[in-house]
């Protein structure tokens, strides 16, 4: 078997368990529904993932590229704009990837998680030993950072350009602006709901977020050189 018929085979399993854990989601998804959904053996989706939770782990890896893509793209489409436009776009694209992407979104949540545990050796040893094992879990460690550089470029940017405050450490800015994203999506369910007690609608939600985010990087003062205050946000 080819290299690029190996490749195929790989994209072609990837493709229908991404289909099936959408559908019907992966804690009841079996490998003998991706097999058939992929028109293959069972013994040759083993061949080419471990298991299910490698499989799982492949998956999360999409999902952590075509996230990592939207982010570069979002800042190459910006060429030439400010950089509170330039994050604004990436508010924007990254709501409308979370609702067409929802699995791919879930799985993104659940690897933060897992690697929350990793990180806490009295709490690694409840992570399933299976998805420790997998080659794609070991991979996403490396590339989980990916995302998070191309958005602290882009706050960078906006304090070059002067249209974020100055005082603005990127990296501590980018992740507690995407903390404010995941935090939209996972209670965007509870503001459409309509017998809720709440007067606001998920429209005018979004407006006052964006306002909200805008009010933040801004500030109330523009054009100061910045302090030598290491992490300073606020």
């Amino acid at each position: 078997m080819g290299v690029y018929e190996r490749q195929q085979k790989e994209k072609d399993i990837l493709a229908a368990a991404i289909k099936l854990f959408s559908a019907k989601g992966y804690a009841t998804c079996k490998m003998d529904d991706v097999a058939k959904e992929a028109k293959m053996s069972k013994g040759l989706i083993y061949f080419y993932y471990k298991n299910k939770e490698d499989l799982y782990m492949a998956v999360t890896r999409k999902a952590f590229e075509e996230l990592k893509d939207l982010f570069s793209k979002t800042l190459i489409k910006g060429k030439g704009k400010k950089g509170i436009e330039v994050i604004t776009d990436l508010v924007e694209n990254y709501f409308i990837f979370t609702q067409q992407h929802k699995m791919y979104h879930e799985s993104i949540l659940n690897f933060m998680n897992i690697l929350g545990m990793y990180n806490d050796p009295s709490l690694r040893k409840k992570i399933d030993p299976l998805i420790l094992e997998s080659t794609n879990f070991v991979k996403l460690t490396e590339i989980q950072y990916e995302p998070a550089k191309y958005g602290t470029q882009m706050i960078s940017l906006g304090v070059r350009d002067g249209s974020m405050r100055p005082d603005l450490q990127p990296e501590i800015t980018f992740y507690t602006v995407w903390t404010m994203m995941i935090g939209y999506e996972k209670l965007k369910g509870p503001i459409d709901y309509e017998n809720k007690e709440l007067k606001i609608s998920g429209e005018s939600w979004k407006h006052g977020f964006i306002k909200l985010l805008h009010d933040m990087l801004k500030g109330t003062v523009q054009g100061q050189k910045p302090q030598a205050v290491q992490g300073s946000l606020f």
